[in-house]
């Protein structure tokens, strides 16, 4: 067994698990609230952060023309960058401490939410990045106190980033993608408005529709949260701490919405039905991992989205060539859970099941490769690439991302079975190609 995790057999382990949601406001025309929302909260000067595109759309005017009707102050920061790194969020960081501001208002997809997380922390509680940052790639320094109120207004159907407490950022001191966790980085408050995602490019949707997908599957199939040990004292108790009877309801109900309507979202910006209950599961499938975690996709997507910038998703164009978030999952995801699904066979075939996949006679031996093909069936329906070998990879690429992937702990440890290196290289492997 990897020394990455330590499982623990029935009534040997923890007995308890906690659940502390951010509050959230959702539907069609709840952007237009946000400036008594933040009234509400105290703010008088507010920090917004939002991308350049983002600001000049219907959702900018709406969120800028709410925040100044209620009589409030804002700066903005739209230099926020897709896939954050370390100098933007420094960047972010000095926009933040230098505005003297009493609040923070993040505006688009998980970018954003993350890079005004981090901006509200450094300029709290000033410190170099890396203090914060989980180990073992930094110091795990734990934030000191409250911050600054924030409210998270996601304008894409994807991320969840408006209901946790995770930033994730691209570390270009050691080349790696990794995170800071704290249920202090939580936003005060989210705003779901499903009509930000009216005008979204379909390959936008197919990426953070992914993310959605593969938060919802991660989760329900992450290890028991009573497979941990118990801690010494409730404040050490993990803020992954695992799959819950409360996080398996968001996530077995996000992959069914999931399921049914990425596709439809994708193709069809006229399907306001598709792509409003797509917000919602990106919301269900948010609070579902919040708590309980994700696992051996999203640690190997750091590594997919940070060795290689030669790829170029449909509707990110007009970016720089990257991997978007949820792209660099979801290409991991078919050979990952083919690799996790020995572990809980059932759990993998009720997430198949969930995402529209016929069970009838299915054995246990065969769940992981149903998962992965139902996958795999969504992911060539919605243009998606084909495998790693797609964005510019290869056989010789392997051990490097292996061992990118190997370092990020937190969310390994959250795998339904142990994973090692070697585990890794080998679902990098089958992750070259699918079709």
């Amino acid at each position: 067994m990897s020394a990455n995790a330590s499982f623990l057999s029935p009534g040997e382990g923890e007995t308890v698990f906690s659940v502390s949601a951010a509050p959230i406001k959702f539907g069609a025309g709840a952007l237009g609230e946000l400036g008594a929302d933040a009234q509400s909260l105290g703010m008088k000067r507010v920090a917004l952060f939002v991308d350049a595109h983002v600001l000049a759309s219907a959702p900018g005017e709406t969120a800028l023309a709410s925040l100044r009707a209620a009589g409030l102050d804002v700066g903005i920061f739209d230099n926020t960058r897709c896939e954050p790194n370390s100098d933007s969020f420094e960047e972010a960081a000095a926009f933040a401490r230098d505005g003297a501001f009493d609040g923070f208002v993040s505006l688009g997809g998980g970018s954003v939410m993350d890079t005004a997380k981090a901006a509200n922390l450094l300029a709290t509680y000033p410190d170099e990045l890396i203090a914060y940052v989980n180990a073992p790639i930094g110091k795990a320094k734990p934030i000191p106190g409250k911050l600054k109120p924030h409210i998270a207004c996601p304008t894409t159907c994807g991320t969840g980033s408006e209901t946790t407490g995770i930033t994730i950022v691209d570390l270009k001191s050691v080349g790696l993608k990794t995170g800071i966790a704290s249920a202090l980085l939580k936003p005060s408050l989210a705003i779901v408005d499903p009509a930000t995602t009216e005008t979204l490019p379909g390959g936008v949707v197919a990426a953070s529709g992914f993310d959605v997908l593969s938060h919802a599957v991660e989760s329900y199939t992450a290890r028991p949260f009573t497979s941990r040990p118990r801690p010494a004292h409730p404040s050490q108790r993990p803020p992954y701490q695992g799959s819950t009877p409360y996080n398996d309801i968001g996530s077995i109900a996000a992959i069914r919405l999931g399921g049914k309507y990425l596709a439809r979202a994708v193709r069809d910006a006229g399907d306001l039905e598709a792509r409003h209950q797509l917000m919602f599961a990106s919301t269900l499938a948010g609070l579902a991992f919040g708590s309980a975690g994700v696992h051996v996709p999203h640690a190997m997507s750091y590594s997919v989205a940070t060795l290689k910038h030669v790829f170029t998703a449909p509707g990110y164009e007009e970016r720089d060539p990257m991997v978007p978030h949820g792209i660099a999952v979801v290409i991991n995801a078919p050979a990952a859970f083919r690799f996790t699904a020995s572990a809980n066979p059932q759990r993998h075939l009720e997430a198949a099941a969930a995402m529209g996949a016929d069970i009838a006679g299915a054995r246990p031996e065969d769940a992981g490769e149903i998962l992965a093909r139902t996958f795999i069936a969504l992911m060539r329906e919605t243009g998606l690439p084909s495998g790693i070998a797609a964005l510019g990879y290869g056989e010789a690429d392997v051990p490097a991302l292996a061992e990118g992937a190997y370092a990020q702990q937190r969310p390994l440890v959250m795998a339904p079975r142990s994973v090692s290196k070697q585990d890794l290289e080998g679902i990098y492997r089958n992750a070259l190609r699918y079709w």
